[in-house]
């Protein structure tokens, strides 16, 4: 076995530096909602607990806080579509190997002897001599995610299968590996973070070995000469004592891996100190609402299966999960319901890729997963929830066909943590079977020039002030109007020091189209724009200061994008486009972290100390015209919309509310 080699604190430090700590109101007829202010979304402290592993707490050290965010599987890239196992399931008193991510799936058992790892779309990379023997310290593309997902160990999954079903050479070369580890990386390995965040996963790792060798040589006890295999698992389980991620998806996969090593090595005060944590966290994780606290979309989808991985978990073990978890998890079912798009894809809203919804038995996800051809349709069309998000669409697939109807997300709250982005006030929206305006997406976890910018404002459908220093804050929903035809929401904040930001959105049924009413004011001249970003191979024309339209070779859909004059004239250059532009980053979708494509931004501009930017989002037919007109009675603002042969009227109230009155 290789020595311990040496550490390369530059890569620790950029390693540190890369990551962001983890990792409804509707009703049939017209409801108007004064918003409460965000609730209060600071973390709770940490739960203790007094078990006894082998090893003493380590002492506090001046090292930072471990950052998140390379720290668990990434949905819809590392994690199959699959949910938990039903519950309730049987006790057997065992942990079951939860299997390894799909992050095996790219090291087949031919690669794994020759040590070699892969990951993502870089080039597989051998980083041991063949024999087991690896250099813990490679890092040849510079990539957090890659350097972590090395030291998790999960690439090893195929080996471990094929040792569980009787290959005992490949399982001599796995054991060869992680023996390697773990003399390569004594405890504590918290100098170095890709080891450090990578403890929960090969943790589950470790357990799933231990079984292989168990299955695979046909022995109830594990034999002496593995002796090192259990020291480990306790060692593991010390670290995530001692350093515990808190009540986020990291703590919660961190407990559920402690509570393995105590169901597998038979130490109560493991599995006690495990449920404790879940216990705590699952109020944290998932309100009573079903939104989660991670500000992602994405990530909540993983919550929804991670917590069913918890609650089989406990209960094969013969632990009791209690309700509270089944509760949250069947309100984040109905979250996710409504945060699937008519396309069939989960809102891209936070760190997410393009994913689509994964059906659930009992629960609405059933039903959108399957385009609403099984399983119960969701009570709700739209909802409000106090954590931040918005989510509405002209209906379930009732009087028209599921994928026909219009669909949308708006964002408000307490400022960005966790998977979140600056996207406050971002809207997207999905028209006509397709993305019309779209959230760029996720770049993922290195931290360059395109996470900046994945993150930022500037990447969302926002009023952005390019001119001003601007910081993540809290945004208020003033008020919400929800009826059978339209919808209407207000919300304000301040984005930057001495500028104030309000946006007023309406969102019509038949005909379907989104209408924003964006107003920003400060001390000093600014530059203001409203930002659409399209989904890509859209060509984009601008016909004059008010108009561009959007369209896709061979699509039947065209999206007008109107920028309707009211109380500001737009001037020559009112409307912009950017695509795929570097310097700086405009104009770009990631569909997931590993592929990036031009997309175009339309952009609405204005200079000065006010701005006034009312936009139309038109999605319509090929053949369709759209036009309108506008007039004044009294203090009211008026907007009447063709949309081939429908016809609907706006009114601008002198506070900005929007409102559809025909």
């Amino acid at each position: 076995m290789s020595s311990q080699r040496e550490r390369r604190f530059g890569r620790t430090v950029a390693l540190t530096l890369a990551c962001v700590l983890v990792c409804g109101i509707a009703f049939a007829g017209a409801v108007f909602v004064l918003m409460p202010s965000a609730r209060d979304r600071s973390t709770p402290s940490a739960a203790t607990g007094s078990p006894t592993p082998s090893r003493p707490t380590p002492k506090t050290t001046t090292e930072p806080t471990l950052p998140g965010s390379t720290d668990e599987p990434l949905p819809g890239v590392d994690t199959p579509a699959t949910p938990a196992p039903s519950t309730p399931v049987a006790v057997t008193g065992t942990y079951e190997c939860p299997g390894f991510s799909g992050i095996e799936s790219k090291v087949p058992v031919q690669m794994l002897m020759h040590d070699t790892f892969a990951w993502g779309d870089d080039p597989p990379y051998k980083v041991g001599t063949g024999n087991g023997d690896i250099n813990w310290r490679s890092d040849p593309y510079k990539k957090p995610s890659w350097y972590m997902w090395l030291h998790s160990l999960r690439w090893l999954g195929k080996g471990i299968q094929a040792g569980q079903n009787g290959d005992r050479k490949t399982l001599r070369h796995v054991l060869a590996i992680i023996r390697d580890w773990v003399q390569d990386n004594p405890y504590s390995w918290k100098g170095d973070v890709g080891a450090w965040e990578a403890t929960m996963h090969r943790t589950n790792v470790l357990l799933c070995t231990r079984q292989a060798v168990l299955t695979g040589m046909h022995v109830k006890t594990l034999p002496a000469q593995y002796a090192w295999l259990d020291k480990a698992l306790i060692d593991h389980a010390q670290f995530m004592i001692a350093n515990f991620s808190g009540l986020s998806n990291h703590g919660t996969d961190e407990s559920i891996a402690l509570f393995g090593v105590g169901c597998t090595l038979k130490r109560p005060e493991l599995k006690k100190l495990a449920v404790d944590r879940l216990t705590q966290a699952i109020t944290t994780a998932i309100d009573p609402q079903g939104s989660t606290n991670e500000q992602s979309v994405g990530y909540a989808m993983f919550n929804y299966m991670l917590w069913g991985r918890a609650t089989t978990a406990l209960q094969r073990c013969g632990s009791n999960p209690g309700p509270v978890i089944s509760e949250r998890r069947q309100a984040l079912a109905e979250w996710l319901a409504l945060a699937t798009k008519s396309t069939g894809y989960l809102q891209q809203v936070g760190d997410a890729v393009r994913q689509k919804a994964v059906a659930a038995a009992g629960t609405s996800l059933d039903y959108v997963a399957s385009a609403g051809k099984h399983g119960a349709k969701p009570p709700k069309r739209a909802a409000v929830f106090d954590a931040g998000y918005v989510f509405g669409r002209t209906g379930w697939g009732e009087t028209r066909p599921f994928a026909n109807e219009s669909t949308y997300s708006i964002r408000y709250g307490p400022a960005r943590q966790l998977h979140g982005h600056d996207d406050h006030m971002s809207l997207t929206y999905s028209s006509h079977g397709r993305d019309i305006l779209v959230d760029p997406g996720h770049s993922g976890y290195q931290l360059d020039k395109w996470q900046a910018w994945s993150k930022s404002q500037a990447a969302h459908n926002v009023m952005t002030i390019p001119s001003a220093q601007t910081a993540s804050g809290e945004t208020r929903l003033v008020q919400a109007a929800i009826t059978p035809t339209w919808e209407s929401y207000s919300l304000s904040d301040s984005p930057a020091a001495d500028v104030t930001r309000n946006r007023d959105v309406l969102v019509l049924k038949d005909p379907d189209l989104v209408i924003t009413l964006d107003r920003g004011q400060s001390a000093s001249d600014q530059r203001y724009e409203t930002l659409w970003h399209l989904a890509p191979e859209q060509k984009v024309t601008i016909q004059s200061p008010t108009t561009a339209v959007a369209t896709k070779p061979g699509d039947k859909t065209k999206t007008h994008l109107l920028q309707i004059p009211y109380q500001q004239q737009p001037p020559a250059d009112g409307i912009t486009v950017v695509e795929g532009q570097q310097d700086p980053v405009q104009g770009w979708y990631y569909p997931d972290i590993f592929h990036r494509q031009a997309a175009p931004v339309v952009k609405f501009n204005r200079n000065g100390t006010t701005a006034t930017i009312l936009s139309a989002i038109v999605p319509a037919n090929s053949t369709e015209t759209v036009s309108y007109t506008t007039r004044t009675a009294g203090q009211l603002f008026f907007v009447d919309l063709t949309v081939g042969t429908r016809k609907t009227t706006i009114r601008v109230a002198p506070d900005g509310r929007l409102t559809r009155i025909k």
